[in-house]
């Protein structure tokens, strides 16, 4: 499964670059694959394993704030794995060109 989520507190004012860096740091030591980009980030794993990580990111945000919008998208497909770089190594052989990353 993969799962683009993003972490915004409400109440720290247009920078919030410091709390977005504990979220990644739990995220880096998911150990689970992921890719940030500059809206979320993406991480790939079980069902289990996403959820628990996006609650753990999320809740640590909420002890630091008192309002936290979270976003989440799914993909759900069933037996692909490393669908992180895959997909975007299907549509580059598609297109016969790379793709800024």
């Amino acid at each position: 499964m993969l799962a683009q989520f993003s972490i915004v507190p409400l109440d720290k004012g247009v920078s919030v670059g410091s709390e977005v860096a504990k979220v990644l740091q739990i995220i880096d030591n998911s150990g689970l694959p992921y890719k940030l980009n500059p809206m979320g980030t993406v991480v790939e794993g079980s069902w289990n394993e996403v959820m628990e990580l996006i609650r753990t990111c999320h809740e640590e945000t909420v002890n630091s704030s008192e309002r936290v919008l979270t976003s989440i998208s799914i993909d759900d497909r069933m037996g692909m794995q490393n669908r992180i770089e895959g997909k975007i190594t299907s549509l580059e052989k598609r297109l016969n060109t790379s793709l800024r990353k």
